[in-house]
C-alpha cells in the first residue's frame, strides 16, 4: 500500500422531496436578483456558493419560495447571550 494522500471531491445530490435550503452566504450576496434574473432567463440550474466555498445547484423550476435573513453576526466561543 502508498502512502500517498489522495485528494477528493465530497458531492452530495439531494433528491426530489418536499425539503426547505438554507444556505449561508456572505453579506452582499444579492440572491433575491441573481434568482430572478435565472428565472428570467430560463435557466434550469441556479448556482449558489456558501461561505466555505461550497456550490450548491438548485432546480429554478423547484423553489417555491426563498426567505432571506439579514445579516448577523455569528459568535465564536462561548458566550452567555441567547
Amino acid at each position: 500500500m502508498s502512502d500517498t494522500i489522495r485528494e477528493t471531491t465530497k458531492v452530495r445530490f439531494g433528491m426530489t422531496a418536499t425539503r426547505e435550503l438554507e444556505i449561508e452566504v456572505e453579506p452582499g450576496h444579492n440572491i433575491a436578483v441573481e434568482f430572478e434574473e435565472a428565472s428570467r432567463n430560463g435557466e434550469e440550474l441556479f448556482w449558489v456558493t456558501d461561505v466555505s466555498g461550497h456550490r450548491h445547484g438548485i432546480i429554478v423550476e423547484k423553489v417555491a419560495f426563498i426567505e432571506i435573513e439579514s445579516a448577523r453576526r455569528r459568535g465564536v466561543g462561548f458566550s452567555g447571550d441567547s
